[in-house]
């Protein structure tokens, strides 16, 4: 008898013991402690522009090769649906108005290096998290969250005082005015009238000039000089900024020191791609962060010869072509130096792409597939619905797909607790770890509501009523689009967040994405039973939200975005800012 239930107990122990030999590598994750963590952000791609979310024009086989080892989010939503707000959520896992980084004005992003407004340094990056936990801390491309506060070197709300050990790239972003033969981009509208109300006034000082000496016309030399000196005065005050943004805006800086002021156009990607492989081979025997902020695919679409002409997208299409050879190259980086099984991989875009960016018939912004609306709409999908992309091979499973909303504020406690990291505790922290989803251990994301802002205006919610599968979408406040019948403001070039240019919904418009995932048909009290139910619960949801919402300095006002000569970044003597340190060395 003891014999048969030794037998017995062998025969169950033996396949319990072979079960946990063979387990796969997926519940090996509490061995690789701190990995590597590489995150990729592209500038302005729309999620219709990329292989695995439906192009099939733009060829992304090194994007798509991350989907295909990894898991691809195909409702990951960005904060805001521009730069400035949408970085700055994603640094620090809260929305921007809790960090004064969404605007109440027409200034919605950073506008100047030598702007006051930037990331308050109290704000609590992900990268900071990191490096308390020892990792090597680097961002290499974009970064457009400010540099200094009160004097040209303090570097208030610079990259190495928001937790990164190393930085190169561009402090501000790149705008057409960086390549001096692409028409101006930075206030354009602001900058033409400007000029008209120079000529103007010079004009009226020309012709009292030349009536008083003529004797048509009695005025005192006095007031004539006065005149001129107001006309001159009036020149110089905006002509001083907006004449030289090239010199003021379009800089290279690595750490604290500016290194090329312009920035030499012709060089930047390759510069950008080298950087980056020689901070990864640099760090690779212990745990390191690299923020790869690409200034691929943003106007003026700086691209290599090599891949000019390749797309059938034109200028625009060559540009992300590029871009996704640049991941490519990190990739094989990342492999060569035998990384890949310890680095998680991230790959998105920081908003829509701009649908009013056009040059006659080429169009220079991306292309958000089915969904509705662009860059700078707080609350249509096109906007804010992107690309979103996980890999780490051996613990997140391989070709998955997760349609359940998760947001690019969802990155800080997902990367801060992957290295061991406390979250801060005196603040409220919107993002939710994605681990759990991302491999499978959960159905279901963490957000139950998201609140979609354009500047400080709450624009729509969504609401993920997780026992029915419904994804429901209120807008209250929606942008006019022009001309009538068309999907963008065209005769602005942006989409504002109020006054004339938006209508308010009461009630809301209603949609349900799971059902029309392209807001073409809003629901009604008459053909959705549902609809009183709902809107009370957004509601509801809503005022609870703001109730969390605490007073904060405006980091965009119109005093923190004007140009401030004592701001500027300069690597020589101001006014006489000249340096191209890269092509000395």
């Amino acid at each position: 008898a003891s014999f048969l239930l030794l037998c017995f107990r062998t025969s169950l122990a033996t396949p319990l013991i072979l079960g946990l030999l063979l387990q796969p590598p997926l519940t090996q994750l509490s061995i690789i402690t701190q990995p590597n963590i590489v995150l990729l952000m592209a500038d302005d791609l729309g999620i219709g522009d990329v292989g695995c979310y439906g192009n099939d024009t733009i060829r992304t086989p090194n994007i798509d090769r991350l989907a295909k080892e990894g898991v691809k989010l195909t409702q990951h939503i960005a904060a805001a649906p521009l730069c400035t707000p949408s970085r700055a959520a994603f640094l620090t896992g809260r929305y921007p108005l809790r960090s004064g980084m969404d605007a109440i004005n027409n200034y919605r992003v950073i506008f100047w290096n030598g702007g006051s407004g930037g990331l308050p340094p109290n704000e609590t990056t992900f990268a900071k998290i990191l490096q308390q936990q020892g990792y090597s801390t680097g961002l290499i491309g974009k970064w457009h969250q400010g540099v200094n506060c009160e004097s040209r070197n303090d570097h208030c709300h610079h990259p190495l005082n928001h937790g990164f050990d190393y930085f190169y790239g561009m402090p501000f972003t790149l705008i057409s005015d960086c390549q001096p033969t692409e028409t101006p981009e930075m206030d354009r509208v602001f900058r033409r009238k400007l000029w008209v109300y120079t000529q103007m006034i010079g004009l009226i000082t020309l012709t009292a000039a030349l009536g008083r000496l003529t004797g048509l016309i009695s005025v005192r030399w006095k007031m004539l000089t006065c005149l001129a000196g107001f006309s001159l005065l009036f020149f110089v005050s905006w002509f001083s900024s907006y004449g030289f943004v090239r010199y003021w805006n379009c800089i290279m800086m690595r750490n604290h020191e500016v290194t090329e002021q312009p920035m030499v156009t012709d060089r930047t990607t390759s510069l950008i791609l080298k950087e980056s492989i020689s901070f990864i081979e640099r760090n690779k025997h212990k745990p390191f962060l690299l923020f790869l902020s690409f200034l691929h695919s943003h106007t003026p679409l700086l691209t290599t010869e090599k891949f000019l002409g390749r797309s059938s997208h034109g200028l625009y299409g060559d540009n992300v072509e590029e871009m996704d050879w640049m991941v490519g190259q990190v990739l094989d980086t990342i492999d060569k130096e035998g990384l890949k099984n310890t680095t998680l991989v991230y790959f998105a875009s920081d908003h829509g792409g701009w649908l009013e960016r056009q040059d006659g018939n080429r169009q220079l912004g991306g292309w958000n597939g089915i969904y509705r609306g662009g860059k700078a709409m707080g609350g249509w999908e096109g906007g804010i619905r992107v690309p979103g992309i996980f890999r780490w091979p051996g613990v997140l499973p391989a070709g998955t797909v997760i349609d359940e909303p998760t947001s690019l504020m969802d990155i800080y406690p997902t990367v801060a607790h992957l290295a061991g990291g406390v979250l801060p505790q005196d603040r409220v922290v919107d993002g939710r770890d994605l681990m759990p989803l991302l491999r499978g251990t959960v159905e279901h994301s963490e957000h139950e509501f998201l609140f979609h802002y354009c500047g400080v205006h709450l624009h729509a919610v969504r609401w993920h009523q997780k026992d029915s599968g419904a994804i429901w979408k209120a807008h209250y406040v929606t942008p006019v689009f022009r001309p009538l019948g068309a999907g963008a403001c065209y005769d602005r070039g942006f989409c504002p967040c109020f006054g004339e240019g938006v209508t308010h919904h009461d009630p809301p418009l209603l949609f349900d994405l799971s059902r029309d995932p392209s807001e073409a048909k809003p629901l009604s009290a008459d053909t959705e039973p549902l609809f009183d139910t709902v809107i009370r619960k957004i509601g509801r949801a809503v005022e609870e939200h703001r109730r969390t919402l605490t007073p904060v300095p405006e980091q965009l006002s119109f005093y923190n975005a004007v140009w401030k000569p004592w701001l500027q970044p300069c690597c020589g003597t101001f006014p006489f800012c000249w340096c191209d340190k890269e092509g000395d060395n």
